[in-house]
């Protein structure tokens, strides 16, 4: 298999640590992603890791028996230990602060702490198999403030940092699960809700295993994912994963499934708001997408791979340098949010997805660009598909070219309509008295007409082989396009249609295509019909004509024509308005003049000669400082060539 095939992948540069080992124990922390490898119950070191981290931490602590759980608070500021079933042990990192140690045993009488959760730099939550504690830290006093409490018999839990929600297991089967929320220094209970078991349980033993469920954000709301592996139902065959929506009002509702039509042991990711399903029979993952259109019973969206199981591409672990298939989900890797990590190899990495490689796989354009535009790192793929999508091997036809088109210019719009109604609002000054307005974030799905035309339609048109009514319907499509989006066209597309139009002489195309309007006016477009005269006549007369209908300052047309070296053109421009008359002499004169064309600069001076004898009865330049142009036309042409006056 070609690395092209493979669509998930490890993270370049892993975080080492020391393997785990009778002598050296490892920790995970799921909030701060942090890795503790703690030798001889902290007696000949401690080295905490991230993937974020430049420098390891590493400190030394006395050993007081095995470490059950090793955490920092958020920003690193206080450390927790818990040895014993009844006590947490903390020290200060805080420069300036007291390091010894100080101790909190938990409230509730014949508790035993199961663990415990940092929710800020300061505030912690034991949670015991009798309730859950909520504490602040005072660092400087070495003391624990108890904020509340609850009291609730817990079989085990799981804490969600990006949500700052802890979940417990309830209830003699452990299927009644009930969510607190942290906020600055509160404890708010939400609604408990019910696990659907597979099958009515024979005994009444523990049903629910925390190795089966998981919480996760997904597109900015919180979930819990519950893989089942029998399927309620008799007639489906293979597991399931069951999304909850944990919002932080109402109740906890069954929103989606995830089929995975296979049996054996899973584990999994949430990477780019995408569900990450690892087989380990197989050693293959599958991607689930709760964005893309599903199967909706009435109840639940059903949902199947977005592409075909594929195994995450070999790494190559830097020391030994050597390649192996990364195995997901075995004894002692224990799958997050976005992170692998193997305690035995000693390695923690970020899991990726990689977009390219799914273009090839998913050969429903539409399908594909409504998956793309939901990912972060899209937009130079998107434009990449649609730069392939117009190529002689893999041209797609005008109907799903206009799918593509819209679907990206939906988003384009979207995102369009929010930063006006963010400046109106700011304008307006209701930030002052509403609340905090923020502006809105240009993600990478916004593929605006300057990256189309860069990355695409001006490399599209440039090419020979491509037939030139194609080009011109692709073109013409994109402005349908934003047209139906109600995006201003930006000139610099209709250029592009006029200039194809004009390579393959479609003159009567572009005359009708101007005549109803097709191309919108603009003073580009116009200054560009008065270069093309001498190509095509009439185009003299449409620019005219567009000119008019915006009531552009005339003044302002004839610097850009002068300034792009289109001297005639300005001039006549002047005369079809009228206004030559009027005009500056010298202005003309020495836009001829750079040209370094004689021809032109003769044709020029003797239309001013002329215009000289009609209007004052002598041709000569006497009030418009024209000497030094004089000069150099009697140097080109000689005396003799310098008009006389004309008497009648």
């Amino acid at each position: 298999m070609g690395e092209e095939d493979y669509y998930l992948e490890l993270c370049e540069r892993p975080v080492h640590f020391e393997k785990a080992n009778p002598v050296n124990c490892v920790f995970f922390d799921e909030a701060n992603k942090q890795v503790f490898a703690v030798r001889s119950g902290g007696a000949t070191g401690v080295v905490v890791k991230g993937p974020d981290d430049r420098n390891p931490i590493s400190f030394r602590m006395e050993d007081k028996g095995e470490v059950k759980c090793i955490k920092f608070s958020l920003e690193n500021k206080i450390l927790a230990v818990q040895r014993t079933s009844k006590t947490v042990d903390f020290s200060n990192f805080i420069p300036d602060s007291s390091q010894l140690e100080y101790t909190q045993e938990c409230k509730t009488k014949n508790a035993n702490i199961l663990g415990f959760c940092w929710t800020s730099s300061t505030e912690i939550v034991f949670i015991t198999d009798q309730g859950i504690e909520f504490y602040q830290v005072l660092p400087e006093k070495r003391n624990l403030k108890l904020l509340k409490s609850q009291n609730i018999n817990v079989n085990w839990y799981m804490y969600c940092p990006e949500g700052s929600v802890i979940l417990l297991s309830t209830t003699v089967l452990g299927n009644v699960l009930q969510p607190f929320y942290f906020r600055a220094g509160t404890m708010s209970k939400l609604p408990k809700f019910e696990i659907e078991l597979p099958a009515a349980p024979k005994s009444t033993k523990l049903s629910l295993s925390e190795r089966d469920i998981a919480m996760a954000t997904i597109y900015g709301q919180l979930y819990v994912l519950f893989l089942r592996h029998h399927s309620r139902t008799s007639n489906s065959a293979g597991a399931e994963v069951v999304l909850y929506h944990l919002p932080r009002e109402g109740a906890c509702k069954k929103m989606h499934i995830l089929k995975l039509n296979r049996t054996g042991k899973f584990a999994l990711n949430v990477v780019d708001n995408l569900v990450v399903v690892h087989h380990q029979d197989t050693e293959t993952s599958v991607i689930f997408d709760i964005r893309l259109r599903g199967e909706f019973d009435g109840s639940v969206t059903l949902h199947h791979p977005v592409l075909p199981a594929r195994s995450i591409q070999p790494y190559q672990i830097p020391a030994a340098g050597t390649r192996e298939w990364p195995c997901v989900g075995g004894r002692g890797s224990r799958s997050r949010p976005d992170i692998i990590i193997s305690a035995s190899q000693g390695y923690l990495w970020n899991l990726q997805v990689k977009l390219q490689p799914i273009v090839n796989l998913l050969p429903d354009k539409g399908r594909l660009m409504d998956f793309l535009l939901q990912r972060k790192e899209c937009k130079m793929v998107i434009l990449s598909v649609c730069s392939q999508m117009l190529t002689e091997s893999d041209r797609a036809t005008l109907p799903v070219i206009a799918t593509v088109f819209d679907k990206l210019n939906q988003e384009y719009k979207k995102y369009l309509d929010a930063e006006q109604s963010y400046t109106m609002a700011m304008e307006a000054g209701q930030s002052r008295s509403g609340p905090l307005l923020r502006r809105p974030v240009r993600t990478q799905a916004v593929v605006d007409q300057s990256d189309m035309y860069t990355h695409v339609l001006s490399v599209f048109t440039e090419k020979k082989e491509t037939p030139h009514k194609f080009v011109i319907a692709v073109l013409m499509e994109y402005i349908r396009s934003l047209n139906q989006f109600q995006i201003t066209v930006q000139h610099y597309l209709h250029e592009l249609v006029i200039r194809t139009l004009v390579q393959h002489s479609l003159f009567s195309t572009l005359h009708q295509f101007l005549q109803y309007h097709v191309l919108s006016d603009s003073k580009p477009l116009a200054c560009l019909l008065l270069s093309l005269e001498s190509f095509y006549p009439p185009a003299h007369q449409l620019s005219l004509d567009m000119l008019k209908r915006l009531s552009t300052a005339n003044d302002e047309i004839v610097e850009v024509l002068l300034s792009k070296h289109q001297v005639l053109a300005a001039l006549r421009f002047i005369q079809g308005i009228g206004g030559h008359d009027n005009i500056s002499a010298r202005k003309f004169l020495d836009a001829a003049k750079q040209t370094e064309d004689h021809m032109l600069f003769y044709t020029i001076f003797r239309f001013f000669e002329q215009r000289n004898q009609r209007l004052r009865g002598n041709p000569s330049f006497t009030p418009e400082h024209c000497e030094e142009h004089v000069a150099f036309f009697k140097q080109v042409f000689g005396d003799q060539a310098l008009m006389r006056p004309t008497t009648f």
